[in-house]
């Protein structure tokens, strides 16, 4: 077809069909595919985040090495806004108020002077024998504290284990965090899961009643086609094709194969976000379109560029 973007606004639709503060499920109708997957793309790669980069570790006497721990802290997603900070210079090691977040972790393990004979559960022998994201405190640098709070800096959740510990056993860490894009590394990345899929369509052709509607029902996801009692016949209906996840087994079926057309709107996409950062889903596709906006004004200009130098 010919793309016009007259065409292009008239045909475009967006429903929102799921929406929490961690996800949303919503249709994008009359778009094409490379837009389409530019957006899923910048989701995961370009929409920036704050994490944790430094990891300066002053005791650990856990049975975790260093490298590895440094990694499971910097996969710990932070609810600070990356609109309120700026990019940090490359050759800047140190950072200001403006670019840098630090933490403190400091935690020992010890014995439960109140623990009970007969008693041999972990939770009960010791006390701080988990290393948690909640342990984790901020520690304001400059100013950061007349505009940051720290409830709204701190570990997304709180009850995420780093690692476990035993009497004797004692962990003391400072980290920094700036922000950065999943294109850097992927614990920059906001989205745990940002990704589309046509719309299947189904049409039964002619009617499937009885122990064949029993069949064609066992082909498809649950909840796609339903059994309806027609004037006392059990009639096979299309309930609900979105949920279906397209396996195509009734094609195996040589007398049902020709009672029933499946496949995919073409231009109707299914488009899933489930953010891992105190972000809305809806506001991190909002900054994917900013992103795609100035892509293409940046490219518009190079062009613009190119032609006078002709």
């Amino acid at each position: 077809d010919v793309w016009t973007v007259k065409t292009f606004k008239k045909n475009l639709d967006i429903k929102v069909m799921k929406y929490d503060d961690q996800e949303m499920e919503f249709d994008i109708i009359g778009i094409f595919p490379a837009l389409i997957n530019a957006f899923r793309r910048i989701l995961i790669s370009e929409v920036p985040t704050m994490a944790i980069e430094k990891v300066i570790v002053h005791q650990n006497k856990t049975v975790m090495q260093d490298e590895i721990l440094a990694h499971r802290l910097g996969l710990i997603p932070l609810k600070a806004n990356p609109r309120l900070f700026q990019f940090r210079m490359p050759d800047d090691s140190v950072g200001t108020d403006t670019d840098t977040l630090e933490y403190e972790l400091r935690v020992k393990c010890v014995k439960n002077p109140h623990c009970r004979v007969g008693h041999y559960r972990p939770e009960d022998m010791y006390l701080d024998y988990h290393v948690m994201s909640k342990d984790i405190k901020w520690v304001p640098v400059g100013g950061q504290s007349s505009i940051h709070k720290a409830e709204d800096v701190g570990p997304v959740h709180d009850d995420i284990v780093i690692v476990k510990m035993r009497p004797g056993h004692e962990l003391h860490v400072t980290m920094k965090a700036v922000k950065g894009i999943g294109k850097d590394h992927a614990k920059f990345s906001p989205v745990g899961t940002a990704s589309y899929r046509l719309l299947p369509y189904i049409e039964l052709l002619d009617e499937v009643e009885g122990p064949s509607a029993e069949r064609l029902k066992s082909y498809f996801s649950h909840g796609v086609i339903d059994i309806v009692e027609v004037k006392g016949r059990k009639l096979a209906t299309v309930k609900n094709p979105r949920i279906d996840m397209c396996s195509r087994n009734v094609l195996t079926d040589k007398d049902l194969k020709k009672k029933v057309v499946i496949g995919r709107i073409k231009d109707h996409y299914i488009f899933t976000i489930e953010s891992v950062t105190k972000i809305p889903p809806d506001e991190l596709f909002r900054e994917a379109i900013k992103i795609m906006k100035k892509k293409c004004t940046d490219a518009l200009l190079e062009l613009k560029k190119m032609d006078r130098n002709k």
